[in-house]
């Protein structure tokens, strides 16, 4: 088991209360337990957002690999495009 060293954090009322709450309720034993998930539970999606930041530069480095460009997107062409595909007289 690791060293454990205490330490000292500061908490808003509310926050104090869902703590001690969670401990009252007996979902947890102390308040440490609870501060020691949330830790855990933080440092999860900490990861899931690293990896899924990775994914996307991959995603974006293959699609700027793919050599496929015809210069700067012009988005109004795109949107009076897109309304002329849907206007009941496109059909």
């Amino acid at each position: 088991m690791s060293k454990v060293e205490k330490i000292s954090v500061s908490l808003t009322g509310e926050l104090l209360a869902e703590v001690q709450d969670a401990v009252a309720s007996g979902d947890y034993a102390s308040t440490s337990e609870v501060v020691r998930e949330a830790l855990r539970d933080w440092r999860e999606q900490r990861s899931r957002k690293e990896l899924a930041t990775a994914r996307l530069r991959r995603l974006l480095a293959d699609a700027e690999a793919s050599g496929y460009s015809d210069g700067p997107l012009d988005f109004a062409a795109i949107k009076a495009e897109g309304r002329r595909r849907l206007s009941p007289s496109a059909e």
